[in-house]
Order: structure tokens, then C-alpha cells, then sequence
């Protein structure tokens, strides 16, 4: 095709990349803004003591003893309480550790406290919520489950409620929960026979059933000690079709019904909380906590970790009627106040689920507060898509430890954050390539098969690929800037945000340039479908990257030579990243995004014209 007959999109396509490019993207120094590696040992003096961490297994056998441990402050996770647990061993106190070693990621065999070996009883108030505590199941949480109830109930009768999600994307488990009840309350049932023989006026424990959807429902209509009972309430628990999870105004509701009463009968209240979310209304969380201080009521979480740095993860959803899986967010995260990570991967919001290796802080937060334990489930999630999905979602824990969120109040944070030039910047730079705020920045995944169709969206996706283009260099010229404070920030976490960052938008500027080509090229050469049942294309990444040609070198002024200078940049500051911060999601993101490649591609496709059927359509759920 001769420039002449080229239609007045493409031209545009070339112009507007000659003056954007000529201005933003290529005309600077490619000299590499590595930034410094800050030499620091886990020893320093202004560093808080940290602690070892434990995983806890399950014990299958029925205590004969009610034997108890101090609440909040056995297993030792990330995140576990402030004050100093009873027999754990510190870093400084450790036989592997005669001297200190900078950037230490492993450490010989070190004696850790099991649960029999710490049996002093703390009392009311002197620990912390435990907020990272791993579990390979709901069995190993339900043993120490036991552990709790049994502590407490040494000292009062206990009323627990526990607080079922009842919408559908937890609807597998629930039929392991009930299993696992056997166990807890046949070791409770020795404390039963106790107060039996006592003439208590109440059981040493009754238990609560209720699920919570949208609101809070009884599936229980009094508090029982009959164990059947119990079980079945679980098995016939109703499913809540709102999708919604409004886990805090329950908790509230709890709490305000069962609050009251635990009080007027000298009773201790505990909340059992069972969700893989993290709740669509983190408004009431301060509410939440507050009043669990108020009546002293520990609450307990059954859940899962938090997506890294973002609020969502993806759940796939198969519709019965056309066999097709629909990606569905759900709310779990992030594991800080507000994201310390992009939103956006360079063409349109993410849609990885990616662990944090943290809870998420909402009811991390709750957790703490109250004195309970949020158990981290680490069972394989068969519904979770995206390739991150099946990436690594345990870390290192001690390396971890240095990159831990605070779980001060959302206003504490933002006081804080905003105080720091360097880190109120980079939030700006995630706030402003929010998708989610900004719809601009989503760059279609398909397009028509015919040309004409194609140069018609392609002509509305380039303008949107331009003005992404203008707010990425921006971004970059201000963490750029930022360089030097880089090097003087205390908080690993935020030296990590920044140069996570950072390595993103280069990369992403690169591959932004490649799609502008991949556009032009198609526009011009109007490529056939190798399958003649494709109906659209597909824009898919490569590690093949598109050389410009003559005519686009002399449009843009850049050169093959240019943008694979561009591209080894981008590769240098992720290398920088895994050798900076290894074994942590940072350097997870970075290997990922490393093997997605900086081509891209039109791919032809076959898409069922029935996916976005409104009839169809109208059955998928908006939520799990």
C-alpha cells in the first residue's frame, strides 16, 4: 500500500506518535536511573525487635485436659502482637546468629516454641490480635481455635457466634467447616462437664450459628450447646445472592445484640468470622473496632491473604447455559490502608490475584484490635484466575517482617504518608493511572476482524494509547526526580513501591510504543485470519518487539537502536528489584512482568457472539 492510499487514521497514527514521542519519550538521556542499594543489616537500633515466625499444623487427636494457652501470641506470624510473647526466640538471641550478616534471606535450624510449650495464661488485655497466623486448612485454625475457647472459658463462660459468609464463592467450604466441628467441641465438651457438675446456670459454652450476606442472618434462633445441631445449621445455611459482603455492619450487629447480653449474663463474647473477602463496607471498620473494645469481644477470621497492593481479586465464574468462565472481581485487599502499587498494567486495569503475603488490613486491623487471630488459609484456590494466581503465595517470613503495612487508622496513614514529599508522590503517580478512576487509560483486548471496523476503534484506542503516553512520561520524569530521597527513605516498603514503580512505567512506555506499531502495521498491511472462523483480533504480548520502519523512523525520529536502549532499561531496573528485594511479591511482580515480554501482537480469534448477550449477560452475578 503507498503512503497516498494510507487513510487519514493511519497518517494520524504517524503524526501525532512524531510530535508525542519527539517531545515525551525519546528525547532524554538513557543514562540508568538505577538507584543506589542501601546496605542495612536487620540489626539496627531503631529497628522494633522482630520475631520468628511459626506455622501451625494440625493435631488430629482429642485433648483429654483443658491445658490453654495465651491468647494472641502463640504462633508467631507476621503481624502477630506487639508485646513480647512468652519463650520466643528473638534474632539477636539465636544460636545460628553469633554475628550479624547483611541481607541475611535463611538461617540455620532454630528451636521455636510449640503450642505445649507455652502455657502461661496472659489475662484480658495483655496481647495484641495475632494477625498473620498461616494454616494449611480450616482443621489446623480449628484446633487452635480450641486453644482460645479453652483459655477463655478457664476464666468465664463463653457465648460465641460464629459469622458464616454466606454468598456463593464460599459455598465449598462450608462443608469441611462442619467437619471440622467434631473435634472442637468434643475437646469442649470436658469444660461442659464441668460446669454440669458445678449447676451453672449456663453451659461453659453455647455457640451462635448466623450467616451474613447483604445483612446478618440466624440460622441458629437461640445459643445452643448441642453439636448436631450446630452442624446441620451449617449444612442448610442459605446462600446470599446480593454478592454483596457486609462483613463490619454484621460484626456490628453481633456485637450490639450478643455484646449486651454476654455482659448481663457475665459471659465472654467471641466472634468467628468465615469469609474469603475482605468486605464491602470498610466505612464501619473503625465502628467495628471500637465497639469490640467496648465489650472486650474477640474477633477470630477464617480467610485469605490479601491481593498485593490492589483491591481485588479474580474469581471465574462458569455460566450454565453457554459453558463460558466470566472473571468476576471480589473484594480481598490490599494489605495497606490505601494501595502502595499501580493499578494499572500498562493497557487497561490489572486482573492478576496475586498474594500479598499479608491480610488484608481492614480486618487485619479489626483483628489487632480486638485481640483475636486472622487465620491465613494457604489451600489451593481452584476459582482464582490469572496467571499470578498460581504464583508463589508464601514468602520468606523474616524477610518479610521488614516490609510489614502498618495497621494504624486509614486517617493516621494518610497523615503520615502525606508528610513525606517522597512517598505523597508516588501516590499521586498510582492515583492518576487508576483505571478504576479513569477510564481513559483501558485499552480494548479485542477488535473487528474487518479492516474497516478495525481502523474505526483503532482510531478511538490510539487517542486513549496518546494521552496514557503523555501521563506515563509525567509520572516518570517526577519519580525521577525522586531519586535522590530514594536513597533516604526509612521504610523498605515504600523504597520497594518506588521502584517497582518506576521499572513498571518504563516498561509499559515501551510496550505503549509497540502497540502504537502494531496499529499502524496492521492498518497497512490488513493481515488475513489464519482461521476462517476467527470473528476478531486479539492483542496479545510477545517477546518479539516490532522494528520500526523507514517510514516510522523518519515520522517518530526513533530508531531500532533507541527503543532497545529503552527496553534494557526497563529490564535493568526490574533485575534491580528481584537483587534488592528477593523472595517478596516486588520482586515476584517484576520476574512476571520480565517474561510477558515487550512485543505486541494481533492474534486471530474465534469470540462466541453470545458472551455479551444481554440475556445471557443478565445471569452472571455482579459479585460472588
Amino acid at each position: 500500500m503507498s503512503i497516498r492510499n494510507v487513510p487519514a487514521y493511519v497518517i494520524s497514527v504517524v503524526m501525532h506518535t512524531a510530535v508525542l514521542l519527539g517531545l515525551y519519550l525519546w528525547r532524554y538521556s538513557t543514562e540508568t536511573h538505577t538507584p543506589k542499594m542501601v546496605v542495612e543489616t536487620v540489626f539496627l537500633e531503631e529497628r522494633p525487635q522482630e520475631e520468628f515466625m511459626q506455622e501451625m499444623s494440625i493435631d488430629t487427636n482429642v485433648s483429654q485436659t483443658l491445658s490453654v494457652t495465651s491468647g494472641g501470641a502463640v504462633t508467631g506470624q507476621l503481624g502477630a502482637t506487639t508485646a513480647n510473647p512468652i519463650a520466643r526466640q528473638n534474632i539477636e538471641t539465636s544460636d545460628a546468629l553469633k554475628e550479624p550478616r547483611i541481607n541475611v534471606t535463611q538461617f540455620a535450624s532454630i528451636s521455636l516454641p510449640g503450642i505445649g510449650d507455652v502455657n502461661m495464661d496472659l489475662g484480658e488485655g495483655e496481647v495484641s490480635g495475632e494477625v498473620g497466623a498461616r494454616v494449611d486448612g480450616y482443621g489446623t485454625a480449628m484446633h487452635r481455635l480450641t486453644q482460645e475457647l479453652r483459655r477463655m472459658m478457664r476464666e468465664q463462660q463463653v457465648l460465641v457466634v460464629w459469622l458464616f459468609d454466606s454468598t456463593e464463592s464460599l459455598r465449598s467450604d462450608r462443608q469441611e467447616i462442619a467437619e471440622n466441628f467434631n473435634k472442637i467441641y468434643e475437646e469442649l465438651n470436658i469444660a461442659r462437664q464441668q460446669a454440669e457438675q458445678r449447676k451453672e446456670r449456663y453451659h461453659a459454652l453455647e455457640t451462635v450459628i448466623c450467616s451474613f450476606g447483604e445483612g446478618v442472618r440466624k440460622i441458629t434462633p437461640r445459643p445452643t450447646a448441642d453439636l448436631k445441631e450446630i452442624k446441620e445449621a451449617i449444612l442448610k445455611m442459605p446462600e446470599d445472592k446480593s454478592g454483596k459482603e457486609m462483613i463490619f455492619s454484621s460484626v456490628n450487629a453481633i456485637l450490639d445484640e450478643y455484646g449486651k447480653l454476654a455482659r448481663s449474663t457475665s459471659r465472654k463474647l467471641a466472634i468467628v468470622v468465615l469469609t474469603d473477602e475482605s468486605g464491602d463496607d470498610p466505612d464501619g471498620l473503625e465502628t467495628t473496632v471500637e465497639k469490640s473494645k467496648l465489650y472486650k469481644a474477640p474477633v477470630y477470621v477464617l480467610g485469605r491473604e490479601a491481593i498485593f497492593g490492589y483491591p481485588y481479586a479474580k474469581v471465574g465464574w462458569k455460566h450454565p447455559d453457554i459453558n463460558h468462565t466470566y472473571w468476576i472481581n471480589i473484594n480481598r485487599g490490599p494489605e495497606t490502608a490505601q494501595p502502595e502499587a499501580l493499578q494499572y498494567n500498562g493497557f487497561h486495569a490489572r486482573d492478576d490475584s496475586a498474594s500479598s503475603g499479608f491480610a488484608p488490613y481492614v480486618l487485619a486491623r479489626l483483628v489487632k484490635e480486638s485481640g483475636g487471630i486472622y487465620f491465613m488459609l494457604q489451600s489451593e484456590e481452584q476459582d482464582l484466575v490469572g496467571a499470578a494466581a498460581r504464583l508463589q503465595r508464601k514468602f520468606d517470613d523474616i524477610r518479610m517482617k521488614q516490609y510489614e503495612p502498618g495497621l494504624e487508622p486509614v486517617r493516621d496513614y494518610v497523615l503520615k504518608r502525606d508528610k513525606s514529599d517522597f512517598r505523597r508522590t508516588i501516590w499521586q503517580v498510582i492515583l492518576r493511572l487508576n483505571p478504576h478512576l479513569d477510564g481513559e487509560l483501558n485499552i480494548a483486548w479485542h477488535y473487528p476482524i474487518g479492516i474497516d471496523e478495525f481502523k474505526a476503534q483503532g482510531k478511538q484506542q490510539f487517542q486513549r494509547a496518546v494521552r496514557a503516553l503523555q501521563l506515563m512520561n509525567t509520572a516518570i520524569t517526577e519519580l525521577e526526580k525522586l531519586q535522590p530521597q530514594r536513597e533516604l527513605e526509612p521504610d523498605l516498603r515504600w523504597r520497594a513501591t518506588y521502584d517497582l514503580v518506576y521499572a513498571q512505567l518504563l516498561a509499559y512506555r515501551v510496550r505503549m510504543f509497540q502497540y502504537l506499531l502494531a496499529m499502524d502495521n496492521h492498518a497497512t498491511t490488513n493481515p488475513k485470519p489464519r482461521d476462517p472462523k476467527s470473528n476478531h483480533w486479539h492483542r496479545d504480548f510477545t517477546t518479539t518487539m516490532l522494528q520500526p520502519n523507514e517510514q516510522q523512523i523518519r515520522a517518530a525520529g526513533v530508531d531500532t537502536e533507541q527503543l532497545e536502549a529503552q527496553r534494557k532499561k526497563a529490564l535493568e531496573m526490574y533485575d534491580f528489584i528481584i537483587r534488592e528485594h528477593p523472595g517478596t511479591p516486588w520482586a515476584q511482580r517484576a520476574e512476571q512482568e520480565k517474561r510477558w515480554g515487550f512485543g505486541i501482537k494481533f492474534s486471530d480469534h474465534f469470540w462466541d457472539p453470545r458472551y455479551n448477550d444481554p440475556a445471557v449477560l443478565a445471569k452472571v452475578p455482579k459479585a460472588l
